[in-house]
């Protein structure tokens, strides 16, 4: 394998119960977000979840990809709250502070600080 393997590329998910009664729902109970994060810078470099349609995938990935999470979470929920008017909500929004809180214990675990 040639290929640079990047440490500070780091993989950071989060999941929520879906409510009933939405197509994702039927298909998933859960909705996932999964982030590709630069921790040395704390931007989001690629993102990906498990909503029903490609379109709406697509919609929160764009969203969060480029997003700098060492400027805490509460922008980013703002966002999606905007951007976002959908049965699973709720669930993106808890699971994007499952998602943040996951980051900032990798940071204190790993002696890390925000410059900024």
């Amino acid at each position: 394998m040639d290929r640079t393997f990047q440490e500070h590329m780091v993989l950071f998910s989060g999941y929520a119960k879906l409510p009933i009664g939405i197509t994702a729902n039927e298909i998933y109970k859960v909705v996932g977000i999964v982030v590709l994060v630069n921790v040395n810078t704390g931007e989001i470099v690629e993102a990906d979840c498990t909503l029903a349609t490609k379109l709406a995938r697509r919609h929160i990935a764009d969203a969060l990809t480029g997003y700098n999470l060492n400027q805490g979470m509460e922008d980013l929920v703002h966002l999606i709250d905007r951007i976002y008017q959908g049965g699973a909500k709720k669930s993106l929004i808890t699971t994007i502070r499952i998602i943040y809180d996951k980051y900032r214990n990798y940071r204190e675990e790993n002696h890390m600080h925000s410059s900024g």
